[in-house]
């Protein structure tokens, strides 16, 4: 009988019997506090927005303290994403808080690609803890967990309408992250603009099909005042670090010509609605969506891809082992079938290698031929013409020889003729 079958069977025997006394197992909550407490606790936020928006300053307010960052510039070459992890304490709970900033969103003219940097680092995140759940030996309860827990999309006041850049950015992240949208600097415009504005912005991202962030209501304890909060969404936030005397109180608060703006007054702004949303109340919900919403879709798509499936062609239930064997002979037959391949193609190519060779041996025979026939026709007429010389020379020396005798037998001939005519002029005197 498979494993899946006998567990089907156990749940539904499952019967409810009373005790008979105290057993202690309600006390497993306290023990999952304690152990959660000892272990600590992290959380990622990614701060999405235009450069000069007050992003860290936002983060400083938030945590109440001095975050260490260099201030970014409007000179980047494209988008960049800085990475700073904190170690904080409050009372005896510890939380090591990572805060992921775009440096130099949209400061490029051309934005269309300034979306793409962020998710491939969301999905890097994704990846690492996906490489370390396969492990054969994982050390999960030890691993710095980077997922992207909470994404703040910073929104510029303009008090018109999003960018296209905005409406972009989210609807690439909304699948990878949970997205709560902010206008920042809402200090900027009026309260009746910043009432159209939030309109105009929701009516805006549910045109265009963007998913943010929803808190959750289907906890009793919490639904009433989730339920009021997403109603408040997007939240209108002044961030400052500087404090000032209102009354007898030191307050965070911004100083202007025409007044003072407090950061915590929540008839000035939302920022305690934020703060209270994003730490107080949902930081834990928001790390449940992440990892089994965002992250397991990631996981399923990547299994996916790699051939894994919960069912066979017929709809029936497929165990991890099996998926292994079905892709391991898969593969398996796929690498003789490409192996088989590479023979044929290693056959052929000899075969044409040959094939080359021999007509490049007939090719050197016939040139061979063609010189050596040259070759012997060159000697040929060299003999001719040596033969032809020879005669000559031999003909050149038979007619000096006779010369020669004829100028000799002339010299003879003149001088008995002279040796004639002394004598007779002798015999005269």
């Amino acid at each position: 009988m498979a494993a899946t079958d006998i567990a089907r069977q156990v749940g539904e025997g499952c019967r409810t019997v009373p005790l008979a006394g105290h057993v202690g197992f309600d006390s497993l909550p306290d023990q999952l506090v304690n152990k959660s407490v000892s272990q600590g606790f992290c959380f990622n936020i990614l701060c999405v927005g235009e450069t000069g928006l007050g992003k860290s300053t936002l983060m400083d307010t938030l945590f109440n303290t001095k975050f260490e960052g260099e201030p970014a510039t409007h000179t980047q070459p494209g988008v960049q994403l800085r990475s700073n992890t904190y170690d904080l304490q409050e009372s005896n709970v510890g939380l090591k808080l990572t805060i992921v900033s775009t440096v130099g969103f949209g400061d490029q003219i051309n934005k269309e690609d300034s979306y793409k940097p962020i998710v491939e680092f969301i999905d890097a995140q994704f990846e690492a803890y996906l490489q370390e759940e396969l492990k054969i030996r994982r050390v999960l309860h030890t691993y710095h967990d980077s997922r992207i827990h909470a994404c703040l999309y910073f929104i510029a006041p303009t008090g018109h309408s999003l960018k296209s850049l905005d409406l972009v950015t989210m609807k690439k992240l909304d699948s990878k992250v949970n997205i709560i949208p902010i206008i920042a600097k809402s200090d900027a415009i009026s309260k009746s603009e910043l009432t159209k504005f939030k309109i105009k912005i929701t009516s805006e991202l549910v045109n265009n099909g963007v998913q943010i962030y929803q808190f959750p209501t289907d906890d009793e304890s919490v639904a009433e005042i989730n339920g009021t909060m997403n109603a408040h969404l997007p939240f209108a936030v002044i961030g400052s670090t500087e404090e000032l005397k209102i009354g007898n109180k030191m307050m965070k608060a911004r100083q202007y010509p025409w007044g003072t703006v407090q950061v915590e007054n929540e008839a000035h702004c939302d920022f305690v609605k934020l703060r209270e949303m994003l730490i107080r109340v949902n930081m834990e919900d928001l790390r449940e969506q992440t990892h089994s919403r965002h992250y397991e879709l990631y996981r399923r798509c990547k299994l996916e891809e790699m051939g894994f499936k919960d069912t066979d062609p017929d709809s029936k239930p497929f165990s991890l082992q099996e998926t292994y064997e079905a892709k391991r002979n898969e593969f398996l037959g796929e690498l003789q079938k490409k192996e088989e391949e590479m023979r044929q193609m290693f056959v052929q190519r000899v075969k044409e290698k040959e094939a080359e060779l021999k007509e490049a041996e007939k090719e050197l025979h016939e040139k061979f031929d063609r010189l050596k026939k040259l070759h012997q026709d060159e000697k040929k007429k060299l003999e001719d013409k040596k033969k032809s010389l020879d005669d000559e020379v031999n003909a050149f020396k038979q007619r000096k020889t006779a010369a020669e005798l004829l100028q000799s037998q002339g010299s003879q001939a003149g001088g008995s003729q002279t040796l004639k005519r002394d004598k007779e002029k002798k015999n005269f005197f």
